[in-house]
């Protein structure tokens, strides 16, 4: 493949839509419940993400405890597998040079689904 002088760069925006649509993916919400925010971190990017996270009903939790790990086990065990499964698929898709993800969750959103491994 030849290769041509010249810059090519990737808008913010396009970044954060990017960001938001794998995070939505990965957490199994809708992109537009997703706050993504982007701030230098010696020299790399730094994601921060803010939404809400989807959680089995609690009666249904009572009455099989094993719902929980139908949507990927506890919520910090999802945040913390979630930061590398973003990180990696957003420098895949952008080519851009990520140092890490940060994720808040800013509430909840009762669901009777779960995600199927």
């Amino acid at each position: 493949m030849k290769t041509f002088s010249g810059h090519n760069r990737i808008s913010t925006q396009a970044l954060t839509s990017t960001a938001k649509a794998v995070a939505a993916n990965t957490f199994d919400i809708p992109p537009r419940s997703i706050r993504a925010d982007w701030t230098d971190d010696a020299g790399l990017l730094a994601l921060s993400l803010a939404l809400p996270v989807a959680i089995p009903a609690l009666d249904r939790v009572n009455r099989d405890p094993g719902v929980v790990d139908g949507f990927g086990g506890s919520v910090w065990d999802r945040a913390g597998i979630a930061k590398s499964l973003i990180l990696e698929r957003v420098i895949q898709l952008t080519g851009s040079r990520l140092s890490r993800v940060d994720i808040r969750f800013t509430g909840i959103v009762v669901t009777g689904g779960g995600r199927v491994s």
